[in-house]
C-alpha cells in the first residue's frame, strides 16, 4: 500500500452508490470524483481511469464492493464505507491485498439505540395498531383494547453487546428492564450476565433485541430452535441485518404463536419484505431507518469523507475495520 501524502498530483477517488451532497462537496479540488451509483454503472470506468484510481467512497449498503470490484482498481488503497455493518464489502479481499477499509460507527450509535427502544415499546403496546384504530373512527363506539404486551413484566435478552448493544441496555436500564446478554465472549467491564449459548439465554428471557453484526458467521442464528426456547410470550427485535433472522422460520413462529410478537427494521431481501409479515397484526415492520434522521445520516457521510482525507494526508483513518486495522504511517 502506498503512503498517501497529498501533493499536487490529483488523487481520483470513486464514489460507489447514491449520491451524498457532503460526500459530493466535501473535497478540494485536488481530488477527482468519479461517480457510480450502481455495480451495472460501475462498467463503465476505462481502464485508463481505473489505473488512477486510489480511493474509494462507497455511500450505501446497497452496492455490494466484491472482490471483481476491488480487482478492477489496481492502485486502491482505501475504501471507506457508509455504515456500522460492512458486509457488502470484501473485507477479507481488501486485507489480503493491503486495502484499508473503514466505516462510520459511534456517530449513529445513539440515534440506532432510539429507534431500538421505539420499536420496542411500539411492538409491546400496539402503537401502530391503535393509531389505526383511531384513524378509522372505532374509538368514537369503543374502547381499544389492552394491549397484550408491556415493558413492565420483561427480561430483555441482547443478542450482540458491542456500541450499540450497550447503548440500548443503558436505556433498558433507565426503564428498570431486566438485561443479559450472548456473545462469543464476555465483554469487559459489564455487570450483566453473559450466557454464551444463545439458546440457553433465550429460555431465560422473552424478549431478544439482536444487534450484531450481519455475514456468515450469524447467517439466521435466530432459528426455528431458538424462537421455541424464546416461547408464547417471546417478542424478537432485530435492528441488526435481516439475514441474522430466518425470516420463513419468524413467518412460521408467528403464526403459530410459538412468540408473541417481533419488530423488524431489517429483512433478509431488502426492500422486499414478504407478504406474509405485511398482513400480520403482531408485526411492527419499518423501512431499515435505524440511523435515518438528517443529523446522523450527515454525520455518517462526513465520515465517510474525513477517513479518506486523512488516509490522503498521511494519516491513520479514522475508523478503520477489524480486518484492516490502522497502523503508523
Amino acid at each position: 500500500m502506498a503512503a498517501g501524502t497529498l501533493s499536487s498530483e490529483k488523487i481520483n477517488l470513486v464514489v460507489y452508490g447514491p449520491n451524498k451532497p457532503i460526500v459530493d462537496n466535501g473535497f478540494s479540488d485536488q481530488f477527482v470524483l468519479h461517480h457510480f451509483e450502481t455495480s451495472h454503472d460501475l462498467e463503465r470506468l476505462t481502464p485508463d481511469v481505473a489505473a488512477k484510481v486510489r480511493g474509494m467512497a462507497v455511500t450505501y449498503s446497497t452496492v455490494r464492493c466484491d472482490a471483481r470490484t476491488f480487482e478492477r482498481l489496481p492502485k486502491l488503497e482505501i475504501a471507506a464505507s457508509f455504515g456500522v455493518g460492512y458486509d457488502h464489502v470484501d473485507a477479507a479481499y481488501a486485507r489480503d491485498h493491503d486495502i484499508m477499509v473503514t466505516n462510520t460507527p459511534d456517530v449513529l450509535t445513539e440515534e440506532v439505540a432510539d429507534l431500538t427502544m421505539g420499536l420496542l415499546i411500539s411492538t409491546l403496546r400496539e402503537f401502530i395498531k391503535a393509531d389505526r384504530y383511531l384513524r378509522s373512527g372505532l374509538w368514537q363506539t369503543q374502547q381499544f383494547p389492552l394491549s397484550v404486551g408491556s415493558l413492565r413484566d420483561r427480561k430483555v435478552g441482547m443478542v450482540g453487546m458491542g456500541r450499540i448493544g450497550q447503548a440500548i441496555a443503558r436505556r433498558l436500564d433507565a426503564s428498570k428492564v431486566p438485561v443479559v446478554y450472548h456473545t462469543r465472549n464476555p465483554a469487559a467491564d459489564l455487570s450483566y450476565k453473559h450466557y454464551p449459548d444463545l439458546i440457553e439465554m433465550a429460555k431465560a428471557v422473552d424478549t431478544l433485541i439482536v444487534i450484531v453484526p450481519g455475514g456468515a458467521s450469524t447467517n439466521k442464528m435466530i432459528n426455528a430452535e431458538v424462537m421455541k426456547a424464546l416461547g408464547p410470550r417471546g417478542v424478537i427485535i432485530n435492528v441488526a441485518r435481516g439475514t441474522v433472522v430466518d425470516e420463513e422460520a419468524l413467518v412460521a413462529a408467528l403464526k403459530s404463536g410459538t412468540i408473541l410478537a417481533a419488530g423488524l427494521d431489517v429483512f433478509e431481501r431488502e426492500p422486499n419484505v414478504p407478504d406474509e409479515l405485511k398482513a400480520m397484526q403482531n408485526v411492527v415492520l419499518l423501512p431499515h431507518i435505524g440511523s435515518a434522521s438528517v443529523v446522523t445520516r450527515n454525520a455518517m457521510d462526513q465520515l465517510v469523507v474525513d477517513n479518506l482525507k486523512a488516509w490522503f494526508a498521511g494519516k491513520p483513518p479514522l475508523t478503520p475495520v477489524a480486518e484492516t486495522p490502522a497502523k503508523a504511517r
